[in-house]
């Protein structure tokens, strides 16, 4: 059970109701994890606000995916790990993709490049060198590239510290994590 309310949007004010049919339009159904944000009409905004703001960047929506799928599994949350692992498939990965994602690779050489510095960003707390840097530059990957892997890293940590800490049910079959195993 969540350790707080999942607002609906027939029960909530005008601040909130305006957003939620938005995620309802994107996602089919309004995830538990923006329902229980939703108590927080600024915590509400800023985080559809960032899901919207790097859908429209440059990253591709399967890349971002692979990326949530990798971040969601190295900090050992199921339930994120889950939702992503669908939505990955729904942006286009194969299952081989979102597995190997799982895992923190892929075998086309950009893709693995960016899975491998957004889990690095993860693990060092931000603290990445410059070599590590080059590395996504060296496969393709342009500045404003290289921020929005950062920027998907930290939105995927936000979501899943969300969903951790007050205890959301993401509603999605559970997935085996891979670093547990």
């Amino acid at each position: 059970m969540s350790h707080g309310p999942l607002i609906e949007a027939s029960q909530t004010a005008a601040d909130r109701a305006a957003v939620l049919p938005q995620i309802q339009e994107a996602f089919g159904t309004v995830p538990n994890m923006f329902r229980a944000v939703a108590d927080s009409p600024a915590a509400l905004r800023g985080m559809w606000g960032s899901f919207g703001a790097l859908g429209g960047g440059t990253t591709p929506a399967k890349l971002g995916e692979q990326i949530a799928v990798a971040v969601g599994d190295r900090n050992h949350f199921e339930n994120c790990l889950a939702a992503r692992m669908r939505l990955g498939r729904d942006a286009g990965a194969t299952a081989e993709e979102v597995t190997a994602a799982q895992a923190g690779h892929a075998a086309d050489p950009k893709t693995d490049a960016a899975l491998r510095f957004a889990l690095q960003h993860v693990e060092q707390r931000g603290q990445v060198s410059g070599d590590d840097v080059h590395h996504p530059r060296e496969v393709g990957f342009a500045d404003k590239g290289i921020v929005e892997i950062v920027a998907h890293a930290a939105l995927n940590l936000l979501t899943n510290d969300v969903n951790v800490a007050l205890n959301v049910s993401v509603g999605f079959p559970q997935v085996k994590l891979r670093r547990a195993a």
